[in-house]
């Protein structure tokens, strides 16, 4: 599982999960993508199994690349605990994902295949997650600025 080598500080806020993706929202590595298209927290064990998944179909060919870690820690008081004693300790790391942002990549594998092993990988995670392709990625971001009027 997917946890950092070490932190400044063990404990954090919970923060929002407002707004979308501004960065990591386009396929910079691989030929396609896995896009996120609602807010979550994603656990690293979610990661982990889709990272599996994915891996798992397209039988150790083509690459694989996971563009988001668990950064942020959640705490969690033991069960049958009293209130108040602080804050608890730390059960588990989670990656916070926005609409628009690019979870997994892949390249080197035939457009069906790399569908299908998304499509697995998308299972395992507890959001809904949409199949993109870079050319797509790249003229959708281009259609956005504007062009001459």
């Amino acid at each position: 599982m997917l946890i950092p080598k070490r932190v400044k500080r063990r404990k954090q806020h919970r923060g929002t999960l407002k707004g979308s993706a501004q960065k990591g929202n386009i396929v910079a590595y691989g030929e396609y993508g896995l896009v996120a298209e609602e807010a979550a927290w994603i656990k690293s064990n979610q990661i982990e199994a889709a990272r599996i998944a994915m891996t798992r179909f397209i039988k150790r060919g083509g690459q694989v690349w996971i563009d988001i870690f668990p950064h942020k820690p959640i705490t969690r008081h033991p069960a049958e605990a009293r209130m108040g004693s602080g804050k608890g300790s730390v059960e588990f790391w989670v990656a916070v994902v926005k609409p628009g942002r690019v979870m997994f990549e892949m390249a080197g594998v035939p457009e069906e295949t790399a569908r299908e092993a998304m499509r697995l990988a998308a299972n395992k995670l507890p959001i809904k997650c949409k199949f993109v392709k870079k050319e797509q990625a790249v003229s959708a971001e281009n259609t956005t600025e504007g062009g001459e009027g």
